[in-house]
């Protein structure tokens, strides 16, 4: 049995839809709607892709890793709730491990600006992980990368809305964008 955290208290159950392609609803899960044929994103200019997860290193130890893992979902409900951030949108996919969170933003100066902003849900909950893992060291790291991107190619076939094409829309492959070159900007 593993031990009892948030002192002594049982966390919130964790939602599906917080970290899944999948619409959790009170009478179970529906699979999302399969968007038919094949399609490209719809986005032209820069686009800023950040990689963020959390390494599990010791699960018996949910005391320690269970609160930065919940603390994700606050500060992507504020990201969603703010259009004006910069933050396009962004998925979670859970591994052996721990979970990896994708965000699509506008720009890199958008992304810091809301890492470094006193008054969003990121500084406290960075602070708080810090102090965690200063006293226990070891139970999980957090790792992140931030890819600045001038062009971006893609193709979804018989797919759900899903990646780029959910965070910033979608149209249909033509025959001018068939071949992945060609969405690239790099027409032979």
């Amino acid at each position: 049995m593993l031990p009892a955290c948030n002192g002594g208290r049982l966390p919130r159950p964790l939602r599906l839809a917080d970290w899944a392609d999948v619409t959790v609803k009170r009478v179970g899960v529906t699979v999302p709607e399969i968007v038919r044929g094949r399609y490209t994103h719809d986005h032209e200019g820069p686009l800023v892709v950040f990689l963020i997860g959390m390494r599990v290193n010791r699960w018996w130890r949910p005391d320690v890793w269970l609160p930065s893992f919940r603390a994700m979902t606050p500060m992507m409900d504020e990201l969603y709730a703010d259009p004006s951030s910069g933050f396009l949108g962004g998925r979670t996919v859970v591994g052996a491990w721990g979970p990896t969170v994708i965000q699509y933003w506008s720009s890199a100066e958008q992304l810091y600006a809301y890492a470094s902003d006193t008054d969003a849900r990121h500084r406290p909950a960075w602070a708080e992980f810090n102090k965690r893992i200063r006293r226990h060291p070891g139970v999980s790291g957090i790792w992140h990368e931030t890819y600045v991107v001038q062009r971006a190619e893609s193709i979804y076939v018989d797919m759900p809305l899903t990646g780029l094409a959910r965070m910033t829309g979608h149209r249909p492959i033509t025959g001018r964008t068939d071949r992945a070159a060609a969405r690239l900007g790099q027409a032979r």
